[in-house]
């Protein structure tokens, strides 16, 4: 007989797994767009609109002098755009080109489509119960 607190385990050790290969599909979809995985995060995060560098260094996961230098890159390729913010000359808020917005659109559907081919086998059930189970999930984060 399984214990309550094994199965907790066993739940958080394969959402964890989960998370693992998710990271793995989505470095593997973003390296023939030319993207690095932190990159194509990046572009999709901006899909929503521009979002000022605090507010993407605290959704990215990463110290500010690191995703300076990673919009330097994008903005060299043309990816994305720098817009001051009125009120304060040294801060800007980060959006996407049209050729970025092309190119977030296309890594989220690579990600979107291998993830699709990974489930395609779930029954209509087990997939509702997973949905269910995830949206409780994210709603409590």
């Amino acid at each position: 007989m399984t214990t309550t607190a094994a199965r907790d385990t066993d739940l958080a050790s394969a959402l964890v797994q989960t998370m693992h290969r998710l990271q793995d599909v989505h470095a593997e979809t973003s390296r023939p767009l030319g993207l690095t995985p932190q990159q194509a995060h990046l572009l999709c995060v901006l899909i929503g609109g521009p979002l000022g560098m605090t507010e993407l260094s605290r959704m990215l996961s990463i110290e500010r002098s690191s995703l300076t230098s990673m919009v330097d890159r994008l903005e060299r390729r043309s990816l994305v755009a720098r817009i001051p913010t009125p009120g304060d000359r040294r801060a800007c808020r980060i959006e996407l080109t049209g050729a970025g917005l092309d190119l977030a659109h296309e890594a989220h559907n690579a990600v979107v489509n291998r993830i699709e081919s990974m489930t395609a086998d779930l029954s209509a059930g087990s997939r509702s119960t997973l949905l269910t189970a995830l949206q409780a999930i994210l709603d409590k984060s």
